[in-house]
């Protein structure tokens, strides 16, 4: 029986509790909330989010339940209430499931005074205090303080309330290396180096990286199996940012995350308004078929700058819920100490969340799809443990992912690690910004992929590898039909591309003799094999100096090729562009590479333009989902004055879209619901196999849905 067909009452017990827990309301306690909780007020909170899921602060750094646990400090205005046990009542009562939050991250003077052993410690042996709170000591993740304390913590709590989950926030450590002794004396006894240091060998950061990663995976196991032998549904998920299991050991934690809690509550400084559907995405692309969910705080986040009392704009807070879900990251909303200063927040939080309840029924039973994919590689250099932490992106993929968004090209995310023939199935187009040290495995994978019949569009070091004499070459230059001549040359000023032979890719160019190039370029010629099949629409002309001005002027015709298009044999498509296109459109935001990214990809399609398209004017985001019989298009609105930068302050309706969907043969006339609109009609099937879609009036949100 599946999670679906159960009981509502066995639901919220069953080890597949997770799959009904679609809208989390989180809140976070402080130290004085036990004396000014309102648990009416976030009752009726959880009622208008139509949240079915709680997170509720329980232990760890402060108790807010009696606990009996020696140096587990209780809040100093618990007196003899229990508000976390109150909560948890209430939520129950609703038909939510509940999830205790506990913090190791930290322990006060008395914890730290009685167990020196259980704190974090600099290179000269000193405990590390807190810098935000003086009397406060970070502790060591590898201490018994993790693994001994936490454990006995959750198990408390797992004894007495009923909760289904356990979340631990900043449970990592301090995001350096703990000299504590028990740490040095097990790395040394594990990999036979001493703790490194600033200036130690790379082996020595090597063989840490990878221990700290077995010891936190290690800790991840012994949590969750201690609360699952208490309780056997319970779970005990510690927190993860958008690497998921890749900084850990994944043979060891994959099957400790039947769902991923993604902690990225908001927009940093730059971040675009679509960062939110790529979390979703990039989730999917390594575990497709794990829920996953996407904090998002009410008060405005930054990496340097704290408000932790203050509300986002409601237009933000609304634009980046809703982006999420739209690509599959559930909605969780947290809020930072029960009393509340404002509450300009609970409206927009609600709005989103009801959004998602009306369009929920149709999304979650549909699977996403793209025809066009973005490989994910995340790089490490494995001397840094808490750099592959961080999940950030390079400037490479972000140029890619916003052309590909203003361009309306539905599109997903596959992981390398995943690369396969079967998760290629379907796909059409496979993008590689830049980057992916990808092995002769799995270079056979891609090459078989355009062999029969698929397109790959690549751009600068995508692909590069080190062959056996120590030289770099490009190690899917056979496919593309070129090799490197010259390694990367860069930084450069004044570089252009020469328009050279006539191709698809070219078009929209009328009246230039030629464009921007990039800032960094490769060498490359095309490989004598291949020539037939290779065109050339673009070259580098060479580059020349910017100053003084009179020196500003080409010193010579177009060279070497810049951008490569081959047509295989077997109707694959591929297109190479020598230089950081994609890192030079997301710094520059030139729009000619913005079409020379989203003409590569629309010919390498080939002749079909695609199951789904979506015209008219706007910056939109497009989700596409299928099932049988049926599909789903949803198009999130991220027309706004802040874009690129900020809260977003205004979503400006748009006017005029329209959705145009290829449907199976024989098939005459589909049903279309509009979900937010909620308009319902029959539409005849065109003379191409298409129906076209008016969307006369896109606000935030819409969802097209068709059943055939």
């Amino acid at each position: 029986m599946s999670i679906d067909e159960q009981p509502a009452a066995e639901r919220l017990r069953s080890p597949l509790w997770f799959r009904s827990a679609t809208r989390w309301t989180q809140l976070t306690f402080t130290d004085d909330d036990p004396a000014r909780l309102d648990v009416d007020f976030w009752l009726d909170v959880m009622r208008r989010t139509r949240s079915n899921a709680l997170c509720l602060s329980a232990g760890g750094y402060l108790a807010f339940y009696p606990t009996r646990i020696p140096y587990h400090r209780r809040s100093r205005h618990l007196g003899d209430t229990d508000p976390f046990g109150a909560v948890v009542a209430g939520a129950r009562a609703l038909g939510m499931h509940v999830m205790a939050r506990v913090d190791p991250h930290a322990v006060h003077q008395d914890a730290a005074d009685a167990h020196p052993e259980w704190l974090a410690r600099d290179e000269n042996g000193e405990p590390v205090p807190h810098p935000s709170q003086p009397g406060i000591w970070w502790t060591d993740p590898i201490s018994s303080y993790h693994r001994e304390f936490i454990t006995e913590v959750a198990l408390e709590i797992v004894r007495g309330y009923d909760v289904d989950a356990l979340f631990a926030n900043r449970w990592e450590g301090h995001g350096r290396v703990s000299y504590a002794e028990t740490a040095a004396r097990e790395f040394r006894a594990d990999t036979g180096f001493a703790l490194p240091r600033a200036d130690s060998p790379d082996e020595a950061w090597r063989a840490y990286t990878g221990w700290r990663a077995r010891k936190l995976s290690e800790l991840v196991v012994r949590w969750d199996d201690a609360v699952r032998a208490e309780r056997g549904h319970v779970r005990f998920l510690p927190n993860r940012g958008a690497m998921l299991t890749r900084d850990l050991v994944r043979e060891l934690v994959d099957d400790r995350y039947p769902m991923f809690v993604v902690d990225k509550q908001g927009r940093w400084g730059t971040e675009p308004s679509w960062t939110p559907g790529r979390i979703g995405k990039r989730s999917r692309g390594l575990f497709p078929e794990r829920p996953i969910v996407l904090i998002t705080s009410v008060g405005p986040e930054s990496h340097q700058l704290r408000w932790k009392d203050a509300v986002s704009s409601p237009q933000e807070l609304t634009s980046w819920i809703v982006d999420g879900f739209a690509h599959g990251a559930l909605p969780w909303f947290t809020k930072f100490k029960a009393e509340c200063f404002d509450t300009r927040w609970v409206e927009p939080i609600a709005a989103a969340m009801r959004l998602h309840e009306l369009c929920e029924p149709v999304l979650s039973r549909l699977t996403p799809t793209a025809e066009v994919v973005i490989l994910d590689s995340p790089r490490s250099n494995g001397l840094n443990p808490w750099a592959a932490h961080s999940g950030r992106t390079t400037a490479h993929e972000d140029g890619f992912y916003q052309a590909l968004v203003e361009a309306r090209i539905p599109f997903e995310y596959l992981a390398d690690e995943a690369l396969s023939a079967e998760r290629l199935a379907g796909v059409r187009v496979l993008v590689v910004p830049a980057g992916a040290d990808l092995d002769a495995q799995q270079r056979q994978v891609v090459t078989d992929f355009v062999a029969a019949g698929g397109g790959v569009v690549a751009a600068f070091d995508a692909t590069v590898t080190v062959n056996g004499d120590g030289r770099r070459e490009i190690g899917l230059g056979p496919l593309f039909g070129v090799r490197m001549t010259d390694d990367v040359r860069g930084s450069l000023k004044n570089t252009y591309l020469s328009l050279a032979q006539e191709h698809p890719i070219r078009v929209g160019y009328e009246g230039a003799q030629r464009i921007v190039g990039g800032t960094h370029v490769l060498g490359i010629e095309v490989a004598a094999e291949a020539a037939d099949e290779v065109t050339v629409p673009m070259r580098f002309v060479p580059d020349y100096p910017d100053l003084p001005m009179e020196e500003l002027y080409p010193r010579g015709g177009p060279e070497s090729p810049a951008v490569v298009a081959r047509t295989h044999p077997g109707g694959g498509r591929t297109v190479y562009a020598a230089f950081n296109l994609g890192e030079i459109y997301w710094e520059a935001l030139q729009a000619d590479h913005a079409q020379l990214i989203a003409q590569s990809v629309r010919w390498a399609l080939g002749s079909d333009p695609g199951q789904v398209r979506v015209e008219g004017s706007g910056l939109v985001d497009v989700a596409v989902r299928r099932g049988e019989r049926e599909l789903a298009v949803a198009l999130v609105n991220l027309t706004e004055p802040m874009a690129m930068r900020g809260q977003a302050r205004a979503v400006l309706p748009l006017t005029d879209q329209q959705v145009l969907m290829r449907v199976p043969e024989g098939v005459d006339t589909v049903r279309v619901r509009h979900l937010v609109a909620g308009s319902e009609q029959r539409v005849a099937t065109g003379d191409d196999g298409c129906v076209r879609l008016p969307v006369d009036r896109l606000e935030l949100l819409e969802v097209v849905h068709l059943t055939w």
